[in-house]
């Protein structure tokens, strides 16, 4: 049987999906946004500042890590910190804040229309020196060259998984899909379309996967309409379940056979699906931070040395209920390398000052305790 992509279907590009599937999907994100929304309301500046350096630094990392390319999270931290202007004497990487960059401006530059020369622009950030990670020299910031672009596995029989549009349709592509993009309303639907569609025309040298992701962090910043929104990360997810990104990919643009061939809605409910996870990932932390705030205001008066507060700020950062256990004597020592008589002295403050409670049934040397979070 003859292979055929989905760019090859006569009705190509007009998708179809089935919305009876998405709708309690949709609801779901909205709920999450709302939640996030007020959840956000509760939360200081500072603290929001800072868990939007981590997701922002987050999505660079994954996004380009589902390429293959591993870059150093102190210097993408360095480099959101100076473009939001927390830290504007950072020392940072021309080649890093490049890839920072773009995703600051999809995120902030909501009433810009997206075109190609933005693309191109794009492009160029993560791609400064003209070659990618592999070393190869690269078209950047101007369509592929006249080759075919395939996707494949290696070995001696090489899996193809996807072939892109010919050279000599780029341009018509182009156009049909800026034109669709730029008269489309914003929506979640359109957000999980335009990575797809992008990823279909796969119109450049390298980083196609990154820009397609790109493109749909642009159109959920304008559904969303909130800088501080972008406090979770949608590539985070993808890559620690990388596979059924690629698998999703292939079944959607591959040659499979299915009854209506332009269906996306599997990619769509998939799409939903990760953006469903990393909102309720953005909500918990969300919680441990105000937790956290509201535990130190409460015992901020409490003579608590450096050692009981690294311990309580571990077991904050992470959440309680995410501590196996709870907190033991044996862990305290671990974690503070004290002496067993100064981690005997030091949780029993704690517990006269009620930061920690003991927890019912543990006695002995099997003693344990919980953060008191009331």
């Amino acid at each position: 049987m003859n292979k055929r992509w989905i760019w090859e279907f006569e009705e190509y590009p007009n998708f179809t999906y089935d919305s009876n599937i998405l709708n309690p999907l949709i609801k779901e994100v909205s709920f999450l946004q709302g939640s996030l929304s007020t959840l956000t309301s509760f939360t200081s500046k500072e603290k929001l500042e800072e868990k939007l350096t981590q997701s922002l630094a987050d999505e660079v990392i994954n996004s380009s890590a589902i390429e293959g390319e591993f870059l150093n999270r102190e210097s993408v931290r360095k480099s959101i910190a100076k473009k939001l202007g927390l830290d504007n004497f950072a020392q940072t990487d021309y080649a890093t804040d490049g890839i920072v960059n773009i995703l600051i401006d999809a995120c902030t530059n909501h009433s810009k229309n997206l075109d190609i020369e933005r693309i191109y622009k794009w492009h160029a950030s993560i791609f400064p020196t003209g070659r990618n990670n592999l070393g190869e020299k690269i078209n950047v910031g101007e369509l592929r060259g006249d080759y075919e672009m395939i996707i494949g596995g290696g070995g001696v029989k090489d899996i193809v998984y996807y072939q892109a549009p010919p050279f000599d349709t780029l341009f018509d592509e182009l156009i049909e899909f800026f034109h669709w993009f730029n008269n489309t309303e914003d929506s979640l639907i359109k957000a999980a379309i335009v990575q797809l569609w992008f990823l279909i025309i796969h119109p450049l040298d390298d980083g196609n996967g990154r820009i397609a992701r790109t493109i749909s962090e642009y159109v959920l910043s304008r559904v969303e309409k909130s800088y501080y929104s972008k406090i979770y990360s949608l590539s985070k997810n993808i890559y620690e379940h990388k596979k059924d990104y690629y698998k999703i990919l292939e079944e959607t643009t591959g040659f499979r056979k299915k009854e209506i061939p332009l269906d996306i809605t599997k990619w769509i409910e998939y799409f939903l699906s990760t953006l469903i996870s990393s909102l309720k990932d953005a909500e918990k932390s969300l919680y441990y931070i105000i937790e956290k705030t509201k535990f130190w205001d409460t015992f901020r008066n409490y003579d608590i040395n450096a050692r009981q507060t690294k311990v309580l700020n571990k077991i904050l950062d992470i959440g309680s209920e995410n501590f196996e256990g709870g907190l033991t004597k044996k862990k305290y020592i671990t974690i503070t390398k004290a002496s067993s008589t100064t981690a005997t002295r030091d949780l029993k403050e704690l517990v006269q000052w009620k930061c920690i409670l003991q927890r019912e049934g543990t006695t002995g040397r099997n003693t344990s305790y919980s953060i008191n979070l009331k």
